[in-house]
């Protein structure tokens, strides 16, 4: 179970999101009213630029930056004291990203937001994770989401999937609120290949709602998409 404490479930955690894109920064503003988080970017004047305007100009401008969220370009600095790191960097970043993780001396619990498929592997996060971090406890964080409704804190579900059935609830209970709504699952491969699978219906699905086809054919299209 690595540090995440039984305790943890229902005081505030030390959370690490590592990547400060929309998704990264939607999941830190909506979990930072109930944990401590620190939010990390690989960009320093990405960061710098957080910090002074209180916004995340480049991925999500619409939202505010909480006052207590912490912003770093420093990852020692964004490990220290972390009891559950969240990869939302890009899955052509994930390996790197892990290897870097992977040099943490005291195992910490590690969840990914990332979806898809490795290029020139084709392997799936948990693959890359089970290369990466076989000491770790590991799990994915999915789900139907839009990272705008997610920093406003409009009604959202998503899963927790890990092979380690505790660590998935354990870890599902601790960010579950009235409005992220979050559920857990052993079935890491289907989580990730429905995450992986969407992304293309759903790219399939503007591209029919761009040239006018109507909400018939986009509920046909997804229809029978799910099908194959």
């Amino acid at each position: 179970m690595g540090r995440l404490a039984t305790a943890s479930l229902n005081n505030k955690m030390n959370i690490t999101i590592l990547g400060a894109g929309a998704w990264g920064s939607a999941l830190a503003i909506n979990l930072s009213a109930r944990h401590h988080v620190t939010l990390w970017a690989y960009d320093a004047a990405q960061i710098e630029a957080m910090r002074a305007t209180g916004y995340n100009q480049r991925y999500l401008p619409e939202i505010p930056l909480p006052p207590d969220l912490n912003l770093t370009a420093d990852l020692h600095a964004a490990f220290t004291g972390a009891e559950l790191i969240l990869v939302a960097v890009p899955i052509a970043a994930l390996r790197a990203t892990l290897q870097q993780i992977a040099a943490i001396p005291i195992p910490i619990p590690v969840i990914w937001a990332c979806k898809g498929f490795e290029a020139g592997t084709t392997q799936l996060p948990h693959q890359v994770a089970a290369e990466t971090l076989p000491n770790f406890t590991c799990g994915v964080l999915s789900g139907p989401s839009f990272a705008l409704e997610v920093a406003r804190g409009l009604p959202t579900t998503l899963i927790l999937a890990s092979s380690d059935e505790e660590f998935a609830k354990q870890v599902a209970q601790s960010l579950h609120h009235s409005s992220l709504r979050i559920y857990s699952s052993t079935d890491v491969m289907g989580v990730e290949v429905g995450g992986a699978v969407k992304n293309v219906l759903a790219i399939a699905a503007g591209i029919a709602e761009g040239m006018g086809y109507g909400q018939n054919a986009r509920a046909g299209l997804i229809t029978r998409g799910w099908q194959k």
